[in-house]
């Protein structure tokens, strides 16, 4: 018989990659964690799913090309520093800067050509799945992330609408950006969190810039800048010398990516309540969308009767927007929580200002990459173990799960089905849980008469 020896990695196998800890700026990756297949369980098929997707990479948002990036420019420009011996920030002697205020907020080749490949792996994901509409919110950007993916799902054989959805400020939940009907969502809050830990972080890495370029004075808003310009200009270029581990250390991005952590978990994710009501109305529309028996949905309580017309077969819902509205989908689905088998009440204490939790579930990274999506599924099973799997009303062999990113993320407190999925009986009851906690967006968002349902799938 043959021994089996087990090879343990060597130190040299690390590899640290800056693309998968660049927050909103990361291009598109599966972080396949948990390692859960992510292809349906053996005795399973996807019968309907229902997905939001954040639009593709762009060369950069107004925000972050006039607070850090345009400044460090213009400063580079007026340097009298010579770069020429700086070790690693010798590549500033010929650097030219890849944005220009021409581009900002617009979709990049690289991001269209991203948008065209999520486009033909979810037809290769879903090869019996039928649909004729893809949604998009009416900002340039998500239009051309939706135009993208339609030419990659139909490899331009076939013909599929696209619904462009106005970005109105009136209209309640009923649209792809909800955020921007509810005056208690702040665009800028979360800012001052992240502004903390970029004081606690930085002046290190500026201590030691400054020794290398003593003439150059970098600050805070400098290395953000620098940061930043790694994941842009690879989104134009290719690649980027800002994402060299000469010029910024494993360490030193991992904290980058905790300071927007800090951002993101107040502005759009567990740090305020309004967020999960923000984006429940999709997530209790897209499970009337699954779980309906028939080609009309209604989502019963506060949501919008959802009718096909005739002769419409529509089994896949995908619908583009911003980055503001993921998470708050992920929250109402309570996932990446970083107290969810503990008491809430230290949910705001597990993101510190002043150092890293390095054991955090909530990552921004992977939640809300350049065409970062989640998505809903319904899955028709029969696996041995699993007899029911329904209420006992029809649902019988009926399971749901969630994948955000291409992974899939097991509903916490509701996994009795295969591969963590859950069973349609039991998903229902944690739905209508979901609904008693975070299905007033009208009065939390401060507008009582804000509409809550949503019916733009109809």
């Amino acid at each position: 018989m043959k021994s089996s020896i087990l090879l343990l990695p060597t130190a040299g196998a690390y590899h640290f990659n800056p693309f998968q800890h660049s927050a909103g700026i990361a291009p598109y990756f599966t972080p396949n964690d948990p390692p859960i297949p992510p292809s349906p369980p053996q005795g399973c098929n996807v019968t309907r799913a229902a997905y939001r997707v954040r639009h593709a990479a762009i060369y950069a948002n107004d925000f972050d090309y006039e607070t850090y990036i345009e400044p460090f420019i213009q400063k580079l420009h007026n340097t009298t520093q010579n770069w020429t011996d700086t070790d690693a920030l010798s590549f500033l002697s010929t650097w030219t800067a890849p944005i220009t205020e021409d581009h900002l907020e617009m979709l990049t080749r690289v991001g269209l050509q991203e948008a065209t490949n999520l486009g033909a792996s979810f037809r290769q994901r879903y090869p019996s799945l039928k649909t004729n509409k893809v949604w998009s919110s009416t900002a340039d950007r998500t239009v051309k992330s939706a135009q993208g993916f339609i030419s990659g799902y139909t490899n331009n054989e076939t013909h599929v609408d696209l619904i462009e959805v106005p970005e109105s400020s009136s209209v309640g939940a009923d649209s792809l950006t909800p955020y921007k009907s509810c005056p208690a969502y702040s665009s800028s809050y979360g800012s001052e969190f992240q502004n903390d830990f970029v004081q606690k972080y930085t002046p290190s890495i500026a201590t030691r810039l400054n020794t290398l370029a003593p003439t150059f004075n970098f600050t805070a808003s400098d290395i953000t800048a620098m940061f930043e310009l790694c994941g842009y200009e690879t989104v134009i270029r290719g690649s980027s010398p800002f994402c060299s581990a000469a010029l910024l250390s494993p360490t030193e991005w991992l904290s980058f990516e905790y300071a927007n952590d800090l951002m993101y978990f107040h502005n759009t994710g567990y740090g305020r309540p309004v967020n999960p009501r923000i984006g429940f109305p999709w997530v209790r529309t897209s499970y009337g969308l699954l779980s309906s028996p028939s080609t009309s949905t209604n989502t019963k309580a506060n949501t919008t009767d959802t009718k096909r017309t005739a002769g419409e077969s529509r089994d896949l819902y995908v619908s583009f927007t911003h980055r503001e509205f993921p998470p708050t989908v992920i929250t109402a689905l309570g996932l990446f929580n970083n107290t969810a088998y503990t008491s809430n009440a230290f949910l705001n204490a597990s993101m510190p200002r002043d150092e890293v939790n390095y054991y955090r579930a909530w990552r921004s990274s992977r939640i809300l990459p350049f065409l970062g999506n989640v998505g809903v599924e319904r899955l028709e099973c029969d696996v041995p173990g699993y007899a029911d799997g329904g209420s006992g009303s029809g649902d019988e062999g009926v399971y749901f799960r969630v994948l955000v990113n291409g992974a899939v993320q097991p509903v916490v407190g509701c996994r009795d089905g295969p591969g963590a999925s859950c069973s349609a009986g039991a998903f229902g009851e944690w739905m209508r849980g979901r609904e008693e906690v975070f299905g007033d967006f009208g009065g939390v968002c401060g507008n009582g008469s804000a509409e809550g349902g949503l019916g733009i799938y109809g």
